[in-house]
């Protein structure tokens, strides 16, 4: 399991790419019993699996487990460091990236950032992605039009042939929750009204300070809505992300005093875990305060569940311009220039999330795209032809 960009060193690239010979040992074992035909590795391995996949002479497939719009941003990144001298955080401009929405230059993944501990690596990634055979992409066509397009026209490899693209998304594992282990939020989901609940959970490694935590608590209570909320430890200190989970969040300490009783008739708490592909798909949800990774995205779009976008780190940022303003399924969160949340902003947002022409336009397009995401992979739908295009490549070489 790879980790996110957040929390990389250059030294774990220079481990995978130490570990080349144990790799080519093992594709060459493989090769006894078995006929080769290309191998797929994740976009972190690119530059390290490209030499073995040279020496063997097999074709090497890329797999981005990301938005179509931020395959874009990587494959168009060399040209857009050639084209500034200045790092991006302090431009202050708006880019044009072939396949995105005009960004402002701030949301950048900060690994694109010139001082960057990553920058090099992330630079020597988009770099090498043009030599793939092909490049796979968790998303469908219908979700991200402009950037399957444009990328299909070269616009983002001006000076490289563009390798083909597979859209094979949304791989999401339907998995129900049944029997005498339903978790203590889905029986209480059970009892709220349909889609009542906004559903606020940020990823595995989304934290917050216990300042932001009681502004969240402030904001929803002011809100009026039902929530269900997931709470996390704050970070440990010196640590940007929740690195340590063995230890429940102990919730009276980190809330408002009297929160819990005074919202008990309306929302729920939940320390640390819920089941988030579950929840999003019970009936009770009717909206979701996402920290903006692209998983937790394609889970929400195929339950139909709008979303409120609070980025937290590595592509976050750059996600929810694509959500707010391309694929229309979400309403910005906007923080201060430090990255805090107002109770203010989050009462406001909720609000508008759960109950306006705003929110309302967003569900409809959510809803939209679930029904896009049962066409795309059913008999005949966009992945599927673009899945069975990818084996039938693999035949050929």
């Amino acid at each position: 399991l790879l980790p996110t960009s957040a929390d990389l060193d250059p030294l774990f690239f220079d481990v995978i790419r130490l570990r080349n010979p144990d790799v080519r040992r093992t594709l060459l074992t493989i090769s006894n019993n078995y006929t080769l035909n290309a191998i797929i590795v994740d976009f972190f391995c690119t530059s390290a699996a490209f030499e073995v996949a040279s020496d063997l002479n097999l074709p090497a497939y890329s797999f981005l487990p990301s938005a179509l719009g931020a395959a874009a941003c990587l494959l168009y990144l060399p040209t857009l460091c050639n084209k500034f001298t200045q790092s991006f955080q302090h431009l202050n401009v708006l880019l044009d990236i072939p396949g995105a929405p005009p960004i402002p230059s701030a949301d950048m993944p900060p690994t694109t950032f010139k001082g960057n501990k990553l920058y090099d690596v992330f630079l020597d990634i988009a770099t090498n992605l043009p030599r793939s055979t092909g490049i796979i992409v968790d998303t469908f066509e219908y979700l991200e039009p402009k950037s399957f397009k444009e990328i299909n026209d070269g616009l983002c490899l001006p000076d490289y042939p563009t390798p083909p693209l597979y859209c094979i998304g949304p791989l999401i594992v339907n998995t129900t929750v049944d029997g005498d282990g339903v978790p203590q939020c889905i029986k209480w989901l059970d009892s709220q009204p349909s889609k009542s609940v906004v559903f606020l959970c940020f990823g595995s490694l989304g934290s917050f300070s216990v300042q932001q935590l009681k502004e969240i608590a402030v904001g929803l209570e002011r809100s009026g809505e039902r929530f269900l909320w997931i709470v996390r430890n704050p970070p440990l200190e010196n640590q940007s992300l929740n690195i340590d989970t063995k230890i429940d969040p102990d919730l009276k300490s980190l809330l408002p005093p009297g929160f819990l009783e005074r919202t008990k008739e309306k929302g729920l708490v939940v320390k640390s875990w819920a089941p988030q592909l579950a929840v999003l798909n019970h009936d009770s949800v009717g909206g979701f305060v996402t920290h903006c990774g692209w998983n937790s995205v394609l889970e929400s779009v195929c339950a139909g569940v709008p979303m409120l976008a609070w980025p937290l780190y590595a592509e976050q940022r750059f996600n929810r311009l694509l959500m707010v303003e391309e694929m229309k399924i979400a309403l910005p969160m906007v923080e201060s220039e430090t990255g805090f949340v107002s109770s203010t902003e989050v009462e406001k947002r909720v609000k508008e999330l759960m109950g306006s022409k705003e929110g309302d336009s967003v569900r409809e397009r959510t809803l939209a795209m679930k029904h896009a995401a049962k066409v795309a992979t059913s008999e005949g739908g966009s992945t599927r032809i673009a899945l069975a295009k990818l084996v039938e490549s693999w035949k050929q070489k």
